[in-house]
């Protein structure tokens, strides 16, 4: 635990023109310049938000989907399906995270996609489901967490994840190139989870 040295904590006090408790400097302290009383102009500290405010928090199970939300002051807690990808062997490699957009554009829902470091960013993401047409999606940013694609999904899109048994998401590896990395995304569960999801502007 960093502490202040007790000499700077006395400097420190008696430059805001307050004494520690107890103390006879208390009774001594003048007023602020200019007839402003002792302390005028410190902070006064400002409300905090309920504890737990904008975390996460898991709300249901549906198969193979987790509907994951973040908690608001009001109580609009948006939420979104969310699932790891693993690799052939089993192992946890992606997050994928989907959730409802406002009606009136083409997508009719968004999705966020996470990948390790080191991921071939202009080979961009491929999606599949059960084996029918490839659609690709390009990487925005890397961060030291990983690279994130933020993706628009149409509502044929949906509704294959509705009816669909599995998608395949493909990206590559900046140390394997030539090897494409085949992730699997359970479709299991996703129907009655998207349709649990808060829907914006209903």
């Amino acid at each position: 635990m960093i502490r202040f040295a007790p000499s700077l904590a006395l400097a420190a006090t008696l430059a805001l023109g307050m004494a520690p408790a107890g103390s006879a400097l208390a009774q001594e302290t003048a007023p602020a310049p200019g007839g402003m009383p002792p302390g005028a102009g410190l902070p006064l500290g400002e409300e905090v938000p309920s504890e737990g405010m904008g975390d996460t928090y898991v709300a249901e199970e549906f198969g193979d989907w987790t509907k994951l939300c973040q908690r608001m002051e009001d109580g609009s807690d948006p939420c979104g399906l969310t699932q790891l990808m693993t690799d052939p062997e089993g192992n946890p490699v992606a997050e994928i995270t989907i959730f409802p957009l406002p009606p009136g554009g083409e997508a009719v829902a968004g999705a966020n996609m996470i990948t390790p470091l080191g991921t071939l960013l202009p080979q961009q993401i491929s999606i599949s489901v059960d084996g029918g047409t490839v659609r690709r999606y390009p990487f925005l940013f890397c961060d030291i967490s990983g690279c994130y694609a933020q993706i628009g999904l149409t509502a044929a899109m949906v509704e294959s994840f509705r009816r669909g048994n599995a998608a395949t998401v493909t990206i590559v590896s900046v140390a394997a190139p030539d090897q494409p990395v085949d992730l699997s995304l359970s479709l299991s569960g996703f129907t009655a989870g998207y349709s649990a999801l808060p829907q914006p502007g209903n």
